[in-house]
């Protein structure tokens, strides 16, 4: 390792950072008064990361040096009320403030590490916790010096991740998940140290709460996710985290219509085409993304030779229970689960729709199928994704429109369901004076909007007349 001489950060950096501190109310009058004090207040992690790689910076953690704890709480104190839940970790918030205040220290290892808080500890002691080279920097907030005691400057200038200290990150398993999203959100490579170490950790303790964070990260803040899941096969742990992926791959497709190779590539190829969509909010965008990644694991188990064609006959049937399965170990989220589900199990129900010349109620029964979880538009977009996935020049994907997905899209226009289902015409309450609720009830109910549905009945009591009087 060489220790490089700290440097000050360029005035535009300076400018920029100063802004960002501005939208924290007295925490510049905080940062002097830590100065005066004979402590120094340092940025720390992703927020300086973040601002070299000229990314939006928006969590704030500083680290204060040269000040006990008591110390530091006394100086907070003076601007507010002072959360102490955090101090035998030594970590403390002032109410007013959404900024982490921490101290230096160092854990022992185990799933129940000792915390040892030290505030006269050196700065390369104390970021050699840090998983990563790219994390282990500071920012002095009196000075703007840049704290770099492992290169982390110049691993980001080449890309590169690199372990801070071998030891330290292995006792982490959460670390593997977070390379595996930095891979994908910031397009950096692994040195060769990092992925042997990744080749053998044990993994198998991280919760699934925490692999779901560092996933959503990965799908959400990429521009390519597929780097993060192409190295977790690279390395070969790709059949230990999601089997039914690992399945896909080597699975051959028809050139005619997947001239880009196996489902697997397929896969990550539509799963970067969704990830550059836009999308109504985050809800929305994350199942479009596992969708995008999860539409064709059917075919590992339905792909066979007929006729000297490859084809996967009921692969999107079959392929849903093995998107539930993937999911069920990235995520407790049941409704996001269903959601994936779904979007699996309809996601050719576009093409095979305008091929077939579908009526529109046919696009109505479809739309009460998705929901609520599921909208056709959210159809539509899986359907542009899984046309995108298809180049044979190289892993990225396409970026053209197909005329019959955008037919099926405006069908759906037409037919008033491409943003929700049609909403029944005849409820409970229109009935109840002659039906008690219950079984019956619900069957008149349902037969009643299958005569909306079908017939294109609006009319409450033509509905009423017409069920009520077969009951």
């Amino acid at each position: 390792m060489t220790i490089i001489k700290n440097q000050i950060i360029d005035t535009s950096l300076q400018q920029i950072l100063q802004n960002i501190l501005t939208h924290y109310p007295q925490v510049s009058t905080i940062i002097a008064a830590i100065h005066t004090q004979g402590g120094k207040a340092l940025l720390v992690g992703g927020a300086v990361r973040d601002l070299l790689l000229g990314l939006e910076v928006k969590d704030l953690d500083v680290e204060v040096y040269g000040l006990t704890a008591d110390q530091l709480e006394t100086i907070l104190r003076s601007f507010g009320p002072v959360s102490l839940v955090g101090k035998s970790f030594g970590v403390l918030r002032l109410h007013s403030l959404d900024i982490d205040w921490s101290l230096p220290r160092a854990d022992s290892a185990g799933r129940k590490p000792t915390v040892m808080i030290d505030p006269h500890m050196s700065f390369t002691q104390a970021f050699r916790r840090r998983d990563l080279t790219i994390n282990a920097m500071g920012i002095d907030l009196h000075t703007y010096e840049l704290i770099d005691p492992f290169n982390g400057q110049q691993d980001l200038k080449n890309k590169l991740l690199r372990p801070t200290d071998i030891r330290l990150f292995e006792e982490d398993p959460l670390r593997f998940f977070r390379v595996m999203q930095f891979i994908g959100r910031f397009e950096m490579e692994p040195t060769e140290s990092l992925n042997a170490l990744c080749m053998v950790m044990d993994i198998s303790q991280v919760s699934v709460e925490r692999i779901e964070m560092e996933f959503e990260k990965l799908l959400l803040k990429s521009v390519c996710p597929s780097r993060g899941i192409r190295w977790i096969a690279t390395i070969n742990r790709l059949k230990e985290i999601v089997p039914e992926l690992a399945d896909t791959m080597g699975i051959l497709q028809n050139p005619a219509w997947h001239p880009e190779g196996d489902v697997f590539e397929h896969s990550m190829q539509a799963l970067d085409a969704a990830a550059v969509m836009s999308y109504a909010d985050k809800k929305t965008q994350l199942i479009g993304l596992y969708a995008a990644l999860c539409h064709d694991l059917g075919k590992a188990i339905t792909t066979e030779e007929i006729d000297g064609v490859w084809k996967s006959p009921l692969h999107a049937h079959e392929g849903a229970p093995l998107a539930k399965s993937l999911l069920q170990r990235i995520t407790n989220n049941k409704e996001l689960i269903d959601a994936v589900y779904k979007m699996v199990k309809y996601h050719m129900e576009p093409m095979q729709f305008i091929t077939g010349g579908a009526k529109m109620a046919a696009y109505k029964r479809l739309a009460n199928k998705l929901a609520p979880q599921v909208t056709i538009n959210m159809l539509v977009d899986l359907a542009i994704a899984d046309r995108r996935g298809r180049n044979a020049l190289s892993h990225e994907p396409l970026t053209s429109t197909d005329p019959e997905i955008e037919e099926f899209r405006q069908r759906a226009l037409e037919a008033q369901v491409l943003l929700s289902k049609e909403e029944p015409v005849l409820h409970g309450r229109d009935i109840i004076d002659l039906v008690a609720p219950g079984p019956v009830m619900g069957k008149l109910l349902r037969q009643a909007y299958e005569i909306q549905i079908e017939e294109g009945v609006k009319d409450k009591e033509e509905l009423k007349r017409r069920v009520l009087g077969e009951y």
